[in-house]
């Protein structure tokens, strides 16, 4: 009885080493290569199998750029802090939010030298952190509307600079990224009104698509809407956010923006060029390799297919496997 039981632990040992570090269960744990996890992790996600051998959809050439369009600057592309050189030298400062400060690690943060209200978040991942009145000694997760304490962010703060991004869905530009905590000011519109997001979809150069997302920190959540670039309504939605509805106006400065996103992302098959919109002026918001880390359809499904015929991949040694 005793034997049979310390086998049956051993077992169960085994099970969740297994489920641990060889299967998409073990997450930011788990050791598969990445094209075999990729294709499990798809598997899981969407429901169907990843073509890499002759990929048409949009999700399926996401994927396969993970893997065979590896060029070293992309790393610095995805480093929130890094970038900020790139976008001095094509567009120019003044679209960049101003920086407050830069830290290798939480406990280096000193609150009292900061304003009143400002933004944290680390260089490599896709938390952010909203100190709108210090006074009220709490941050607002921009993810989640969450509350936290200083000391709370300092905390999170901690556990994201070790965790490494890029294990989550194999988004291999944050696998190096050198990482650090950022502290931007905190821009809001003066009038009130909400903020906006300008997300332009760019293949090759060429600005296709523009997801609009709003209504963040409204108690709705979150909603979005779909254009090109001639502000024609597409009859598609997002997946991940409820739809709006065609209730956006042309904005001003529609031309600059689609000239940034042009100037970013000449020579890329696809980059997601994100711009925000304070009182009218525009700031770049960060640089995107991987719409939905490859793992997330428009609808109607149609569409994956569709902007899938936008996205030309480039050759490339295609036999190579990571």
């Amino acid at each position: 009885m005793i034997i049979s039981e310390k086998c049956h632990i051993f077992k169960q040992k085994i099970i969740h080493a297994y489920k641990k570090y060889f299967t998409i269960e073990g997450g930011y744990d788990c050791i598969l290569p990445d094209r075999i996890y990729l294709k499990k992790l798809y598997k899981k996600r969407l429901n169907k199998q990843l073509n890499l051998r002759t990929p048409r959809s949009f999700t399926e050439k996401l994927n396969w750029l993970k893997l065979y369009d590896r060029t070293p600057e992309y790393t610095t592309m995805v480093d929130k802090y890094a970038v900020r050189e790139i976008i001095k030298e094509i567009i120019g400062e003044k679209y960049l939010v101003p920086l407050l400060g830069v830290w290798d690690n939480a406990h280096d943060i000193d609150f009292d030298k900061l304003p009143e209200s400002f933004v944290l978040k680390c260089n490599h991942d896709s938390n952010v952190y909203i100190c709108s009145d210090k006074t009220n000694q709490h941050f607002t997760d921009k993810l989640n509307n969450q509350y936290y304490s200083f000391e709370a962010v300092r905390d999170q703060l901690k556990k994201n600079l070790k965790t490494n991004y890029y294990k989550g869905c194999r988004e291999w530009p944050y696998k190096n990224v050198k990482r650090k905590i950022i502290a931007e000011k905190f821009m809001n519109n003066t009038n009130g009104d909400d903020l906006v997001d300008y997300k332009l979809f760019c293949f090759n150069g060429v600005p296709k698509m523009i997801m609009i997302n709003s209504g963040r920190f409204s108690e709705e959540g979150t909603k979005t809407d779909m254009y090109n670039t001639n502000w024609e309504h597409l009859d598609m939605q997002d997946g991940h956010y409820p739809f709006a509805g065609d209730v956006f106006q042309k904005p001003d400065n529609l031309d600059e923006m689609i000239k940034i996103a042009m100037k970013l992302s000449q020579g890329i098959p696809f980059l997601r060029v994100d711009i925000n919109v304070w009182d009218g002026e525009l700031y770049f918001g960060e640089l995107t390799f991987f719409h939905s880390a490859g793992f997330e359809c428009f609808q109607p499904e149609k569409w994956d297919v569709d902007i899938g015929n936008w996205l030309t991949l480039p050759k490339t040694r295609q036999h190579q496997v990571y």
